[in-house]
C-alpha cells in the first residue's frame, strides 16, 4: 500500500531537498562528461531522475545511522554528506579520492558518514546491511541501516537469505528496493513474477509498502514510519520505492529497450527536483531569482570538485600495499 501521507515541511527544509537534490544531479552530469572526455574509466552508473530517493530517506535518518548500497552511489554519497571533492576526485582514479584513487565509483567508504560503500557484485550489499545492523543490535546503540538495491537485485537469492535472518533477528534495517523498473535493461513486467516485489517479505513476516520515488517529501514520510518501525524493535522494513532513471544502465547502454518518449514523458510530467521547484514557487517559499542563484552556486560547487579531481595526482605505485589489513577492530558502541 503506497503511503500518502505527506510530513509538514518548512521553506527551509524545502529549500534544503531542493538544493541536495539538485547537487546530486549537477554532479552526475558532471561526471557523465568527465566519463565523455576519458576522465574516468570503467563503468560509471548515474543517478539522474532518482534524486529523490535518497535525499528523502537522509531527511529520516539520524547522526549514526548506516547505509550501504550498489554502484549507482554517488547521489548517497552526496546525501550522506560526503565532499563532492573527495566523490569526484575517486571517481578520476586520483590521490585526493576517497580510497585514494584505488577504488573508483564501487569502493568508495566513509567511516565518518557510515557509508559502507556502493558494490559491484549485484545484491552483495544487501547481507552486508543486515550485518551492520546485527552490530547495531548487539552493541545496543538504537541504530537503523539502510541497505539500498535495485529491482534487478530483487531476484538474487542472497536477498531472501538475509530476508530470513533478519526477520529472525528482529534486525534494525530498512530494505530500500530502488525500483527503476528497468534493472540493467530488462523491464520488471518481464522479469519479475510478482507486480509488487515488497510482497515477497510478507513470507518471511516483514512488513512494507510501495513509495512514489519521485516525490521527496512522500519518500520522507514513508522512511520516518519505515525508520520508526526498526527503533522501537520491531525487526526489518521494506520500502519498494517506485523510481525512474534518465540515463541509460550505465553510460555505455543505449537503452534502446524504451522509448526516448517514455523517457522525455518523465521528465515533463514527474521529474523530482521540477516538483519541489514548483512547490517553492507557487508557495512563494522562494523566487525564481532564488533557484537560479542556489543552481549556480552548485555548479560552481560541482566544477571546482572536477577541477580538483583534474589536478590531483595519481596515486602513488607504493599504493599497491596500504589497506590490505585493518590495524585494528574497535568495537564502539
Amino acid at each position: 500500500m503506497a503511503a500518502k501521507k505527506k510530513p509538514n515541511v518548512s521553506a527551509e527544509e524545502l529549500l534544503g531537498h531542493y538544493r541536495e537534490m539538485l547537487m546530486i544531479r549537477r554532479f552526475e552530469e558532471k561526471a557523465g562528461q568527465l566519463y565523455g572526455m576519458g576522465l574516468i574509466g570503467g563503468f560509471c552508473h548515474l543517478y539522474i531522475g532518482q534524486e529523490a530517493v535518497v535525499v528523502g530517506l537522509e531527511a529520516a535518518a539520524e547522526e549514526g545511522d548506516k547505509r550501504v548500497t550498489s554502484y549507482r552511489d554517488h547521489g548517497h554519497m552526496l546525501a550522506c554528506g560526503m565532499d563532492p571533492k573527495g566523490v569526484m576526485a575517486e571517481l578520476t582514479g586520483r590521490e585526493g579520492g576517497y580510497s585514494r584513487g584505488k577504488g573508483g565509483s564501487m569502493h568508495m567508504f566513509s567511516k565518518e558518514k557510515h557509508f559502507y560503500g556502493g558494490h559491484g557484485i549485484v545484491a552483495a550489499q544487501v547481507p552486508l546491511g543486515a550485518g551492520l545492523a546485527f552490530a547495531d543490535k548487539y552493541l545496543g546503540n538504537d541504530r537503523v541501516s539502510f541497505a539500498y538495491f535495485g529491482d534487478g537485485a530483487a531476484n538474487q537469492g542472497q536477498v531472501y537469505e538475509t530476508f530470513n535472518m533478519a526477520s529472525l533477528w528482529k534486525l534494525p534495517v530498512i530494505f530500500v528496493i530502488e525500483n527503476n523498473q528497468y534493472a540493467m535493461g530488462t523491464s520488471q513486467q518481464r522479469s519479475s513474477s510478482t507486480p509488487d516485489i515488497y510482497t515477497r517479505g510478507a513470507g518471511f513476516g516483514i512488513p512494507g509498502e510501495i513509495v512514489d520515488g519521485m516525490d521527496v517529501l512522500a519518500v520522507k514520510a514513508a522512511g520516518e514510519k519505515a525508520v520508526a518501525h526498526c527503533r522501537s524493535g520491531e525487526g526489518p522494513y521494506i520500502l519498494e520505492v517506485k523510481t525512474y532513471r534518465y540515463r541509460g544502465h550505465s553510460m555505455s547502454d543505449p537503452a534502446k529497450y524504451r522509448t526516448r518518449e517514455e523517457v522525455q514523458k518523465m521528465r515533463d510530467e514527474r521529474d523530482p527536483i521540477e516538483q519541489v521547484r514548483e512547490l517553492l514557487l507557487t508557495g512563494k517559499h522562494a523566487s525564481d531569482d532564488d533557484l537560479k542563484a542556489i543552481d549556480k552556486e552548485i555548479k560552481a560547487i560541482v566544477n571546482e570538485a572536477a577541477e580538483f579531481s583534474k589536478e590531483s595526482p595519481e596515486p602513488d605505485v607504493s599504493e599497491l600495499w596500504t589497506d590490505i589489513y585493518a590495524d585494528e577492530i574497535p568495537q564502539e558502541a
